[in-house]
């Protein structure tokens, strides 16, 4: 499965979309176009995150950015692997 496939899974799970995500691709918008996507599921969304990818994420590093698109936050995820 690749890294897309397996941060969709994750925004499934924790935002409760039911299968949703599926349709969802690079450039599909979250933060303000998915409604369950709130302040309070951001940050069930970043320990997920953690959990699941090994990552260690700062408060430093995420902004709004972070959360544009489906492609931002795979790239985001991507880039603060630690293997």
């Amino acid at each position: 499965m690749d890294i897309t496939q397996e941060v969709l899974q994750v925004l499934d799970s924790v935002l409760s979309l039911k299968g949703r995500s599926a349709s969802f691709k690079r450039g599909t918008p979250l933060l303000g176009a998915v409604p369950e996507l709130d302040s309070m599921a951001v940050a069930s969304l970043i320990t997920a995150l953690e959990t699941r990818f090994e990552l260690t994420v700062n408060d430093d590093d995420i902004d709004g950015a972070t959360f544009a698109t489906v492609g931002a936050l795979v790239d985001f995820v991507s880039a603060h692997r630690t293997h």
